[in-house]
């Protein structure tokens, strides 16, 4: 029997697993004296809107394209703000934190697709927000799985 795998939406637990990771997440990063700073000026619905936007990634609902904007629209949230590796690697780190806290699932499989997502779109968000980096419109969303790549990215 060939059954199709779900989603890594799905086995993550859906919105609301999402929704509880990035709140979670989101509290360390207003704490932390690293990039802390990069996301003072957020708005409340941030964490709603990352969720989102995972959720979609992950073959979720496409709320955040319906209803939030484009993948252009969120790389562009990243423009000139100078994201350094200490910065990102942090980044990693609490978001891992994070998943452990609210229990994602933590089976092998998933976590090695969660974090190649992550590793994957921090890179692309470092080199997004270096000065005189431009964001296209029309750029897709990505579509993460078991074990699809994504790139490679072309500035």
């Amino acid at each position: 029997m060939n059954e199709t795998p779900p989603t890594l939406y799905k086995w993550a637990g859906g919105i609301d697993a999402l929704k509880k990771l990035t709140d979670c997440f989101y509290a360390k990063v207003a704490l932390d004296p690293l990039i802390g700073p990069v996301f003072k000026d957020m708005g409340p619905d941030h964490p709603d809107h990352v969720a989102r936007f995972i959720a979609e990634v992950f073959g979720g609902p496409t709320d955040y394209s319906d209803r939030i904007g484009s993948h252009a629209r969120m790389m562009r949230h990243h423009l000139d703000r100078h994201l350094t590796e200490a910065m990102r690697r942090r980044w990693i780190g609490l978001i891992q934190d994070a998943a452990e806290e609210v229990g994602l699932a933590n089976d092998p499989e998933f976590r090695s697709a969660f974090m190649a997502y992550l590793e994957w779109g921090t890179r692309i968000a470092v080199e997004t927000s270096k000065g005189g980096a431009t964001v296209e419109d029309g750029t897709p969303m990505p579509k993460w799985g078991w074990g699809e790549v994504g790139g490679p990215y072309q500035p």
